[in-house]
């Protein structure tokens, strides 16, 4: 196969050494724990077992170190540790913790190596493990990639039953009862007697022992928090208004600001004149910051209108200036030079095409924003000794990074103070708003510096999601699909992204085709080609990244492909499945879903399936064409995550993505007009309408052999389930987001 000369490009495992970047790891190394943060910190008299439980005189804190950006990670990090911890929501606080080495996310290196998710071979698992030791050693703390859920699942239950069997060891030493006869419940050791000990009463004692480890995980059936309905622990004070939020963070003596940069996204700011902002009343002071500037006030609107009475001289965009540069070099990217991978190629496809009748088609996913509903800001204090900041990001030890090259400071001196935050969608991995505040506060040493990003703003500066087209050719033989060359053309944004970083992705970059080539299907010709197209305007990871627009390019293909050969569209995705887990999704949204009853007319629907994140989604869309357009009336979707840790939260999320790549797949789309986005705000980048939303059904299964995330899946197949539906109810193919370019929505 083509990946094979990708392998050695990537991290694998040789014996006992593990290997990333052509730099070796021996197995003490691999195995050595990273240091536990919260020891460093904790006082006398405080116990901690692990980075994730720190008990003490007054309070038992858990460490919920995945950033919570309204996926609800942090409850479900915290009900992993309290399962096994014997802790009942409200008996303790969580903290979002320090960024630290010892939060490293091993899930993370399912998506970074050249195997399907399905195969659970001899190969794969070694590239797997030895990809995730490399992300031990370098100790990534990242949350992305629906992978908190599976980073979590095994190792903060291990770090619950070392906390509880510690503290029941406190416990039998104070007493004299051996600890075979001690039980815990609600937070305390219980004694045969009856007598209870609570946790924060054992602290000092706890404190001077070490940890006992290795101790066995319950079985599901002894549960009693996870896999059943939780209230969420951000949910009251979300329901209520009284959430704070990164924004809504006040410190002593701040002073409120904002900032310009180049809307030509990476450009410079050749000069400014600020002398109309700096006479209006309130404002502090107008500093330069990379590529902009930073206006200081005593409020943020002040700020905002300040900052709209610089007169800029804006330096010209890097990239195509409009947006048909943009499409003319995607389109001009299909060439031997810019291929980037081929990880799939199955049977003979060139033969099978030749002389054959074959269907050609091309399919375009625009640019996107990413939108989150609480604009980018933060909040920072330079001194002299060290340096505070407080935001939400789903990289911190970068951030810390990024602030120490900015300050001089030591990484040790910069306190980063992790936030709630109001959307992400990817948003949230960039940097602007912390290195921009870090900027200007460095100008203001001794003084806490908020800055706020305006919508507008936030919108020039975004990196959206990556531009792409495919191209594919397929062939059918006796009512059945016998041949797929698909061919995608997407910028890199992971080399965008981690360019912005100073790293680089060695060899193929396997966002480019997510989505496409990892599908279960035993297509008897089938071939998957990735093209990088050279990077025009920046961009970064969006909610699904490669899978969002991937998923549509491969799936409505291989419907135009099912409709030529005149098969039903799910049982000929049925009889093409050669995954098991994945048989069992699209059984089951067929099922729920009523597929094959007759709709009357006017009306359709439409089936699609993508497996993203190892995680396979089926989703149904029934719509109906009606005079004034069409109406999306229901929608039946299902995942197979291994493990549901929270039927409620997992029914949000999976509505939560289907509402999402449904509105974006419907309205959005960014374009450039003399190098500047053209989008500056909801109204003119729409998800969708209150009253466009359908009524939705979920179904989790729990077939699959690992526990998997669900934030991003259920994305990728709603563009094409809805594009698949507006052709049966319309005879009409569409072929290009946003669909409302072609067809009107009510």
């Amino acid at each position: 196969m083509g990946k094979a000369r990708t392998i050695a490009r990537r991290s694998f495992l040789v014996g006992s050494v593990a290997l990333a970047g052509g730099v070796a790891f021996g197995t003490y190394v691999v195995h050595k724990p990273h240091d536990n943060p919260l020891a460093e910190q904790a006082s006398e008299g405080e116990a901690t077992f692990n980075p994730w439980v720190l008990v003490s005189s007054d309070a038992v804190t858990l460490i919920v170190p995945h950033a919570d950006t309204g996926q609800g990670v942090a409850s479900m990090q915290a009900a992993l540790i309290a399962e096994e911890l014997d802790i009942e929501f409200g008996q303790f606080e969580t903290s979002f913790g320090v960024p630290s080495a010892a939060y490293y996310n091993t899930a993370m290196a399912s998506e970074a190596v050249p195997f399907m998710p399905t195969d659970k071979g001899f190969a794969a698992e070694t590239m797997r493990s030895a990809m995730g030791a490399a992300i031990k050693v370098l100790g990534a703390q990242v949350t992305g990639g629906s992978s908190s859920t599976p980073d979590s699942y095994e190792k903060l239950r291990a770090a619950g039953a070392s906390a509880r069997e510690t503290l029941k060891l406190a416990a039998s030493q104070r007493t004299g009862v051996p600890v075979e006869q001690l039980k815990t419940a609600g937070g305390a050791v219980q004694l045969p007697d009856g007598t209870e000990l609570k946790y924060t009463e054992l602290a000092a004692d706890a404190a001077t022992l070490d940890p006992v480890t290795d101790v066995p995980l319950r079985d599901p059936s002894t549960w009693r928090m996870v896999g059943r309905n939780m209230q969420r622990l951000d949910v009251v004070a979300k329901s209520t208004g009284t959430m704070t939020y990164g924004i809504d963070l006040y410190l002593d003596g701040m002073v409120n600001g904002t900032v310009r940069m180049n809307p030509r996204k990476g450009a410079a700011l050749n000069s400014y004149d600020a002398s109309a902002a700096e006479a209006m009343k309130g404002v502090r002071k107008v500093v330069p910051i990379t590529n902009g500037v930073a206006v200081l006030a005593d409020n943020t609107w002040t700020a905002f209108q300040a900052a709209d009475a610089i007169e800029y001289d804006w330096a010209a965009a890097p990239y195509p200036a409009e947006q048909d540069g943009h499409w003319a070099e995607v389109a001009a990217s299909f060439t031997e030079e810019r291929l980037d991978s081929e990880w799939r190629n199955e049977g003979d496809v060139d033969a099978v095409m030749e002389g054959a009748e074959t269907l050609e088609l091309e399919y375009r996913a625009p640019y996107v924003a990413h939108q989150p509903l609480e604009p980018l800001s933060a909040v920072a204090k330079v001194t002299d000794d060290r340096v505070d900041v407080w935001a939400t990001h789903q990289m911190p030890r970068f951030a810390v990074d990024k602030i120490a090259a900015i300050t001089g400071h030591k990484t040790a001196q910069i306190h980063f103070h992790s936030q709630y935050g109001g959307g992400s969608f990817g948003h949230r991995l960039e940097f602007l708003n912390i290195t921009a505040t870090v900027e200007a506060a460095n100008q203001m040493r001794g003084t806490p510096v908020k800055i706020t990003f305006s919508r507008e703003e936030d919108f020039a500066q975004d990196f959206t999601r990556q531009i792409g087209m495919s191209r594919s050719k397929g062939a059918v033989k006796d009512g059945k699909v016998v041949a797929h060359d698909l061919q995608i053309a997407t910028v890199s944004s992971s080399r965008s992204q981690m360019g912005r970083l100073g790293q680089s992705v060695p060899g193929a970059d396997s966002q480019i085709v997510a989505g496409a080539w990892e599908q279960p299907y035993a297509i008897p010709n089938f071939r998957v080609r990735g093209y990088a197209v050279p990077e025009l305007a920046p961009t970064s990871s969006w909610r699904a990244v490669g899978a969002s627009s991937g998923g549509f390019f491969s799936d409505c293909a291989l419907d135009e492909l099912i409709h030529a050969a005149g098969a039903d569209p799910l049982e000929e995705r049925l009889r093409l499945m050669n995954h098991d887990v994945s048989r069992k999704v699209l059984e089951a949204v067929g099922e729920m879903s009523g597929w094959g009853s007759d709709l009357g007319p006017n009306r359709g629907r439409g089936v699609a399936f993508v497996l993203s994140f190892g995680v396979p989604v089926a989703e149904v869309v029934e719509v109906t064409n009606t005079d004034s357009g069409i109406k999306i009336d229901k929608v039946w979707v299902a995942a197979d995550v291994g493990r549901v840790i929270d039927p409620i939260n997992f029914d949000n999320l999976m509505k939560g993505g289907v509402i999402w790549g449904l509105g974006h797949a419907m309205n959005s789309e960014i374009t450039y007009s003399d190098g500047m986005a053209e989008q500056s705000n909801f109204y003119t980048h729409e998800g969708m309408r209150l009253a466009q939303c359908p009524e939705i059904f979920v179904k989790g299964l729990e077939n699959g052999s690992a526990v998997k995330g669900i934030g991003e899946p259920p994305v990728p197949p709603a563009a094409p389930a809805l594009a698949n539906a507006i052709f049966a109810a319309t005879g009409q193919r569409i072929r290009e987001m946003p669909f409302n370019k072609h067809i009107d929505f009510v």
